[in-house]
């Protein structure tokens, strides 16, 4: 029957859509793991450069006891 050949064909295209785009959703997580962690490493080393702000300086508790 013709009809269960068109119905097979579209479960067959349906099944290589899916799995077409599970490849490509795996792809993209693991190159966004790739790019993941240089950017946790460039953001440490860019908080280690930065300058303390004015007001962090000596603002801990032992600061307000100095009298």
């Amino acid at each position: 029957m013709v009809s269960k050949e068109y119905l097979s064909t579209a479960q067959t295209l349906l099944r290589i859509a899916e799995n077409i785009t599970q490849d490509a959703a795996s792809r993209l997580r693991a190159l966004a793991e790739d790019y993941e962690q240089p950017a946790r490493k460039a953001d440490l080393a860019e908080s280690a450069r930065a300058p303390v702000p004015p007001g962090a300086r000596g603002a801990g508790p032992r600061a307000a006891k100095s009298s």
